[in-house]
């Protein structure tokens, strides 16, 4: 076997292997988790069972539940990747106006022997072979794109912005979610202990009942009436635990706990009343424009849209590149001719691309980014209607709420004394037992109604931060 022949045949095994290897020998498992490469102060990892200790090591405050679903909600923290995945694709629209340089290798086998070196001058000799080996060092930097690559910077920057302002949204949405579910869990645990108080009450007035009718003073349908009546108070009991235990699931939830042993005990009270000013409807659309996350989101994806179209449009212009390279030819078998087997080869030049005719191409790319740029004009003027309508409706429920909270508690003190009137006159013999439950039933639905008012109250200050964009 020749030289020249055994040459070929390992290129040949070498080219093989080579390809071979193009399939990925450590695929990536989509459920590992991923670990920051970049920039770890832009993506936070929570452990979730240093979470999950945190929680049950006493009670929380509201504060506390907001800074745990902050840190470990899984929806805040995709988009915590999704802003450095707009980073990256910023650095990399970047890099395209950066020179590159690259490595070229290659073997050459033709029918007839070529020159190894093309001749510099009439006469020269040279190497002829028909198997060349070939490494080149390639530089290549844009001179002038027409403002494409300027233009795709910008746009990838406003798109990182874009990311950047929903992930401030999703955090506000979060902080909503999770303040709502807090409220209603306390306004949850007062209703639970009205439903108790009545249905201890109750049972107080059964025995008192129960002694009229020894002593002849009532009849036996008073019983059956308050057995009837405690008995719907015990299923309202049942159904108010098992609300108050889906509540505290979906709090787990929003705290991004896979396991949950519940209950989370939570620290705090319903306050009567906020006194925190309300803004004028004209003062909370200009915080709302400002400060919301998803308007300015679609401000800075409504830029990068006419950036986009900038770009379709530049593809019409030259192109103009600077191209260098230096590199070596080697024989990789038999030989003709005089000189040596191997040599350097090197150049340098612009290369101007000019697009004469692309099958219509650049203009329909233009046309659809023209029509992407129209239809976020109109998801921007939709967003403006939307944020308008949510900020007046927020406003509306503030102020609703506050009066009916206090209409309410107003007839709380009523119900009670119209119970105990009611109460006092049945054990005299001069009221019915209806009176007496009425005046009972009255009382539990001014207490329940009280604190799920309350509540709705606090929620509706929560839902005003979350139209105005204020975490």
């Amino acid at each position: 076997m020749s030289e020249g022949t055994l040459i070929k045949r390992c290129l040949v095994t070498l080219m093989v292997g080579l390809l071979c290897g193009c399939a990925s020998m450590q695929p990536t498992d989509p459920y590992a988790p991923v670990e920051p490469v970049i920039r770890e102060r832009d993506i936070t990892k929570a452990d979730p069972r240093h979470e999950v200790l945190r929680v049950y090591e006493g009670k929380l405050t509201l504060e506390q539940t907001i800074e745990i679903a902050l840190t470990n909600n899984p929806e805040v923290a995709a988009r915590r990747w999704d802003t450095s995945a707009a980073e990256a694709r910023r650095d990399q629209a970047y890099g395209e106006r950066l020179p590159r340089i690259g490595f070229l290798g290659g073997y050459t086998h033709t029918l007839d022997e070529q020159r190894l070196i093309v001749a510099s001058r009439d006469g020269e000799p040279g190497v002829f072979s028909r198997d060349m080996l070939e490494s080149d060092l390639v530089v290549s930097m844009p001179l002038f794109a027409g403002g494409r690559l300027v233009n795709q910077v910008d746009a990838t920057d406003l798109l990182r912005q874009s990311t950047e302002h929903r992930l401030a949204r999703s955090r506000e949405e979060l902080v909503f979610n999770v303040s709502s579910l807090f409220n209603g869990l306390l306004a949850q645990r007062h209703v639970i202990e009205s439903l108790g108080f009545s249905q201890k009450t109750l049972t107080e007035h059964l025995s008192r009942v129960d002694a009229l009718i020894s002593a002849q003073k009532a009849a036996t349908v008073d019983r059956m009436r308050t057995e009837v009546r405690l008995a719907d108070i015990e299923q309202q009991l049942v159904r108010e635990s098992n609300l108050q235990a889906i509540q505290q699931r979906a709090l787990a939830n929003l705290l991004g706990l896979m396991e949950f042993h519940g209950p989370i005990q939570l620290q705090g009270e319903l306050e009567t009343l906020d006194p925190t000013p309300v803004p004028t409807l004209e003062e909370a659309l200009l915080i709302a424009w400002s400060s919301r996350g998803d308007y300015l989101s679609a401000g800075s994806s409504l830029k990068a849209q006419a950036k986009n179209l900038d770009i379709a449009k530049s593809r019409r212009l030259p192109t103009l590149l600077l191209q260098g390279m230096l590199g070596e030819r080697w024989a990789a078998g038999s030989t003709v001719g005089a000189g040596e087997d191997r040599g350097e080869v090197g150049r340098v030049g612009l290369v101007l691309d000019i697009p004469i005719f692309e099958g219509g191409q650049i203009e329909a790319g233009i046309r659809e980014q023209r029509s992407h740029l129209a239809a976020a004009q109109e998801r921007m003027r939709q967003l403006a209607l939307q944020v308008q309508l949510e900020v007046e409706t927020a406003l509306l429920n503030v102020e609703s709420t506050a009066q009916r909270a206090a209409a309410i508690r107003k007839s709380i003190d009523q119900a009670g004394e119209s119970l105990r009137i009611e109460q006092q006159k049945y054990d005299l013999g001069k009221g019915a037992i209806v009176d007496v439950l009425d005046a009972q039933d009255a009382l539990l639905a001014s207490e329940t109604n009280y604190y799920r008012v309350l509540a709705e109250h606090h929620t509706a200050f929560a839902q005003l931060n979350l139209a105005l964009g204020v975490e």
